[in-house]
């Protein structure tokens, strides 16, 4: 069935007459521009793309972003050209357009076609987020059909939604989106092991879903008489991919695994956040060593909650979430929530610290600026638009594959060894925080902050004391470099530096050394 344009107009807040006009101008065309196509079940192409920009709709994203997600096959699939889009729809949207494409017209085979395409998906977006987000949002209605493709490409397409564009979901922080495409994925790339978890879980879905039921209604009622009167709760059983990860290293008993059940209470501050576990605290009986708290000390990709896991009256062990809606938001669409369509202002009343997102990592949204060791010419070498708000990852993906056809081949193990590693986060002296992948050295921090300062790099300070600069930083470290003009890159280094970015200035750096 066929998303009406209504229903993703309905999921749009404030919009002006004009901007209504264009998502139903877009609908229009592409509906007309697909109107003989269909797709592997039989429905009309258009089912596909009304969803995408439905999808995109539920999110937030502006008319723009839904617009070029409902146009994003129009180019490729159809006789409409890239002038028609510009034409009709503007420069802007034929760039989203133009990022989405699937490049089915790239001179590759097999694997190198792939990654190619994912090189030129992530060059695009390094110069605007939206282009990834549209890309997911396609991405996920294609994996929510996959049972219609041919048998032959279900487990590639799975595959590779597990090993790219979930990574990338995760990075991004987008918690609602990688779930939902790891649950989907998992089937197809791990039949038996899904088939295994279903059965674990249908022995006792029905007893959870009531166990749940009972204890928020329990939960509701403490908080109410707590005074509490502004505040949502949630429950869910933990996801079937994240399930089998677990069970995996419980050896199958799913007794042990305390996060099965959870509770998720949203409400207006962190303050009432703190209110919330206390109130939990002396209602249920909290497992011992079991208490997070991701506000004080948020994850990686930002996400901020806390997380405690008590023991009913009833005997039921489950976890609690707290949080507030701000980051409810940011846990459920991540990046995307920092660009979401006139979001509603925050009540005066409603106090909250600054999200990780834009205060403790601002790294993410915008270049970090190397003021320790360079010079103010290198910080504002490296500044962009702040209104992009691109993650500096995909920024550094975008300057390093740009027109890097030689490199096409190592572009999927490069993300994966690099950008789609587990995550540290580590401080510049003045508290900037630079996001590196786990094994990551002084060298591979010198280089995140500016080639130059990578390049010059004589010594290294972590917490205040020298240290080698192979030395593996962990989580939290306060990094300094030292910069010297005769200092310049030893082949040494590339023994020893993790991320793409250091390894390739180095190379690039001996090389230039070699013809001198």
């Amino acid at each position: 069935m066929i998303i009406g344009v209504d229903k993703i107009l309905g999921q749009v807040r404030h919009m002006s007459d004009a901007e209504k006009e264009l998502i139903q101008k877009a609908y229009v065309y592409a509906e007309k521009a697909h109107s003989n196509h269909t797709r592997y079940s039989g429905e009309p192409y258009m089912t596909h793309l009304a969803a995408v920009g439905f999808k995109l709709a539920a999110m937030g994203m502006q008319p723009s972003t839904i617009a070029a997600g409902l146009l994003h096959d129009s180019v490729e699939d159809t006789e409409v050209s890239t002038d028609d889009i510009r034409n009709e729809f503007g420069d802007e949207i034929l760039f989203l357009v133009d990022g989405v494409t699937k490049l089915s017209s790239v001179r590759y085979h097999g694997t190198d076609r792939h990654n190619e395409s994912l090189r030129k998906l992530f060059v695009a977006t390094s110069q605007d987020i939206r282009v990834l987000i549209i890309k997911l949002a396609d991405r996920l209605h294609n994996m929510e059909t996959l049972g219609h493709v041919p048998a032959e490409k279900q487990l590639r397409i799975a595959r590779e939604t597990l090993e790219i564009y979930v990574p990338v979901a995760h990075r991004l922080g987008m918690g609602k989106l990688r779930k939902e495409l790891e649950d989907l994925a998992f089937p197809y790339v791990f039949p038996e092991e899904a088939k295994r978890v279903e059965t674990v879980l249908n022995n006792r879905a029905k007893k959870n879903e009531e166990l749940l039921e009972r204890e928020r209604k329990t939960l509701q009622k403490r908080l109410v008489d707590s005074g509490l009167s502004s505040f949502n709760t949630f429950y869910r059983v933990k996801g079937r991919y994240s399930l089998y990860h677990k069970l995996k290293r419980k050896e199958w008993d799913i007794n042990v695994v305390y996060d099965l059940l959870a509770m998720r209470v949203v409400v207006k501050s962190v303050e009432d956040c703190y209110r919330v576990l206390g109130i939990v605290h002396e209602l249920w009986r909290p497992l011992p060593k079991r208490m997070k708290d991701y506000i004080a000390f948020p994850k990686p990709n930002g996400y901020q909650s806390i997380h405690t896991t008590v023991t009913t009256g009833n005997g039921v062990i489950m976890e609690i979430q707290i949080r507030t809606e701000k980051m409810h938001r940011e846990a459920e669409f991540g990046v995307a929530s920092h660009i979401l369509y006139k979001q509603p202002e925050v009540s005066d009343k409603v106090v909250e610290k600054p999200s990780m997102f834009s205060a403790l990592i601002p790294t993410l949204f915008r270049p970090f600026k190397g003021r320790t060791a360079t010079t103010e010419k290198i910080e504002q070498s490296i500044q962009e638009p702040h209104h992009l708000k691109i993650p500096r990852w995909i920024s550094q993906i975008g300057q390093i594959y740009t027109g890097a056809q030689d490199s096409t081949k190592n572009f999927v193990e490069d993300m994966q060894s690099d950008f789609f590693s587990n995550r540290i986060f580590v401080f510049t002296p003045i508290g900037d925080v630079v996001d590196l992948p786990v094994g990551a050295t002084p060298v591979d921090f010198a280089y995140a902050i500016h080639s130059e300062v990578g390049d010059h790099t004589a010594s290294a300070k972590v917490n205040k004391k020298m240290v080698q600069l192979d030395y593996e930083l962990k989580n939290g470290d306060i990094v300094e470099i030292e910069t010297r003009k005769s200092a310049k890159p030893s082949p040494k280094w590339l023994d020893f530096t993790r991320t793409s970015v250091a390894r390739k200035r180095i190379r690039s750096a001996l090389e230039q050394e070699a013809t001198h």
